[in-house]
């Protein structure tokens, strides 16, 4: 287990580093889980409730706007405060918008749900990655990483398929899934509180709350051609969230929730599998890899959608979900090893800050385009965005070249 600087907390914790490790890498699936979870039963609520489609685009504004402000504000508090008391309390208001969520009879309870729960993964966001990569096994070094990459994705897509499966088997157990969710983070406050700690409290926790996206000095030039690797990956995550249940809809003729959770399994799920396998490979050829994939799966997209072929448009989202999780390992693996141990936090919560804004950003001038412009026109130009992003990132391994850009993180 590696500390930051300074005296080691006085607490003697109760579960071992391994056991502690195990914990936290559950909390961070499960916390992305809840976050995806509600996504599939948007068109449900819609159908109880009656609402017009706008408020779809306020209940995600909602939650974006409020992880954001987490992630500028607290971000790298746990840096100061150390991992567990940030944890707690984010897993705190997890629960209590689990909660919200399970006794929603209308619209503004999904918003104030969203909001709740956007505070408390922006909360998390920092703070877990880098306790998981401190806690991670002498013997295994860089499994941290890889669980820090591959858990957020297999959350999103466990989150988003368990729902689906849910509400199709029963439709009338819509607040099922939040149930289950509330249960899990349960068990995991009271890990998390029994783990023991890896940074020591340090002054400055006051200064960390002023809104910034801080990378450190020593990984801006390697940031500058890195990062559009997480832009074009959460971008194509804003695309299969924004527009994908619609495209399949259009392409089946099918209304089905199911569906919905498939083709958000299809990217994220196959994302998380291609980190786990992506662990020991060099950052330099997964992010090149990734970034190849990634235009492959893109440009097959744009045939599916021109010829109205769900199966290749499945197989393509599938393609593109392997560069996705690859690509993503990337920049976690090309930028994470630079930071000193008391950056980590606000370096992953940066990252998060560009994988959001990438994700939220365009995702939400797609919804408003598509009305105007037309579903698959919108979706063809989406998927270009995504293609020139990925070249920017192709662009910038050719011209670093082979040991002057990302540094090789250990295997």
């Amino acid at each position: 287990m590696s500390s930051a600087p300074g005296a080691p907390p006085r607490r003697r914790p109760v579960l071992p580093v391994r056991a502690a490790f195990w914990v936290q890498a559950s909390v961070l699936v499960v916390v992305m889980a809840a976050s995806s979870a509600p996504s599939p039963l948007y068109p449900v609520y819609q159908d109880l409730w009656g609402f017009p489609p706008v408020v779809l685009t306020v209940i995600f504004a909602a939650y974006v706007v409020s992880l954001l402000t987490a992630l500028l504000t607290v971000g790298s508090l746990s840096d100061h405060l150390g991992r567990r008391p940030v944890l707690l309390v984010a897993l705190v208001l997890e629960i209590a918008a689990m909660l919200v969520f399970a006794l929603a009879e209308s619209e503004t309870t999904l918003v104030v749900a969203r909001l709740l729960q956007g505070v408390a993964t922006g909360t998390a966001t920092g703070a877990l990655g880098a306790y998981v990569i401190e806690l991670e096994p002498e013997h295994r070094r860089g499994l941290g990483t890889v669980i820090t990459g591959a858990g957020p994705v297999l959350g999103l897509a466990g989150g988003a398929v368990a729902s689906s499966l849910i509400v199709a088997a029963a439709p009338g157990s819509i607040h099922l899934i939040y149930v289950v969710l509330l249960g899990l983070l349960v068990l995991q406050v009271v890990g998390t509180a029994l783990g023991p700690d890896t940074v020591a409290r340090a002054p400055g926790a006051l200064a960390s709350l002023r809104p910034r996206v801080h990378f450190p000095p020593d990984v801006r030039r390697t940031a500058v051609w890195v990062l559009p690797a997480a832009a074009a990956c959460w971008s194509l995550g804003g695309l299969i969230i924004a527009l994908g249940p619609s495209l399949v809809r259009s392409l089946t003729g099918a209304d089905s929730v199911l569906l919905t959770g498939l083709v958000v399994a299809a990217l994220t799920g196959t994302g998380g599998i291609a980190i786990l396998f992506c662990g020991a490979t060099a950052p330099r050829r997964v992010l090149a890899v990734a970034m190849g994939l990634l235009v492959a799966g893109m440009v097959a997209t744009i045939a599916a959608l021109v010829v109205g072929s769900v199966g290749l448009y499945f197989a393509a989202t599938v393609l593109a979900g392997v560069g996705f999780g690859a690509g993503f390992l990337g920049v976690l693996r090309s930028l994470l090893p630079q930071a000193a141990p008391r950056e980590r936090a606000g370096l992953l919560s940066a990252i998060y800050v560009v994988s959001y804004l990438s994700h939220s950003i365009p995702a939400v001038a797609a919804g408003a385009v598509a009305g105007a412009a037309g579903l698959v026109p919108t979706a063809v130009g989406y998927a270009g965005m995504v293609i020139l992003l990925a070249l920017v990132v192709l662009l910038g391994l050719l011209r670093t070249g082979n040991g002057r850009g990302a540094a090789e993180a250990p295997r």
